[in-house]
């Protein structure tokens, strides 16, 4: 097991790594206690914080990530509200996997607020993915609702196969409990990439409008 000076260790390494990280890892705090990470800093874009997110989230042996990272564009990433609401428009329009037309989109000071009904999660994640690297967008809030058109227990069923079929040995460990269109996931893996597997299953089954992940990541 590391301790938590080799944790951070590993942690600043692997945001030095990351070719997508621009702000250098000297100017982003990184704090681990008991496993937990804490990170700090002013990314200069909102795909750069996903991309130290990212990146703290592959190192083996942490256990959770605490993000207090706030976004200030760097020079020449500004854009006008109206140009990024245009922007966004065309994103979500020239994107195969998402039903544009029923999207609204508002943007205020550079945080762009998604909302509507779609028939699919994946839907609601790829019209947010779309959006999330444009330049100009500090935020994005995605108030996108999943309707939920199959019974619970078959999105359970469905569910579990999927995990049987990609993660056989974290599978015997997750709990599935479904509320309406609520997947609440509990139990232990073994990594955050197992995690993400296993939320990414959850997801893609039709009729679920959230995850709640409470999988743990066992030392």
């Amino acid at each position: 097991m590391k301790s938590d000076s080799q944790l951070k260790a590993d942690v600043v390494a692997e945001i030095t790594w990351d070719p997508a990280i621009r702000t250098p890892a000297t100017q982003i705090g990184v704090i681990v206690k008991d496993g937990v990470v804490t990170l700090a800093g002013h990314p200069c874009s909102l795909a750069e914080k996903h991309a130290i997110e990212n990146a703290a989230q592959r190192v083996e042996g942490v256990k959770a990530i605490a993000v207090e990272m706030e976004v200030r564009l760097a020079v020449g990433f500004e854009r006008t509200d109206a140009d990024i609401a245009q922007a966004v428009e065309r994103a979500l329009e020239w994107n195969v996997l998402v039903p544009h037309e029923k999207i609204k989109v508002m943007v205020e000071d550079g945080c762009v607020t998604l909302s509507g009904e779609l028939e699919w999660a994946y839907q609601r994640q790829a019209a947010e993915v779309a959006v999330r690297d444009l330049l100009g967008v500090v935020s994005v809030a995605n108030q996108l609702v999943v309707k939920p058109r199959v019974k619970s227990s078959d999105i359970a069923t469905k569910i579990e196969g999927a995990l049987e079929r990609q993660a056989s040995r974290e599978a015997r460990h997750i709990q599935i409990l479904v509320d309406g269109g609520v997947v609440t996931l509990r139990g232990k893996v073994h990594s955050w990439a197992e995690r993400k597997a296993a939320q990414g299953a959850a997801w893609s089954a039709p009729g679920v409008a959230s995850v709640v992940n409470n999988l743990l990541i066992e030392a």
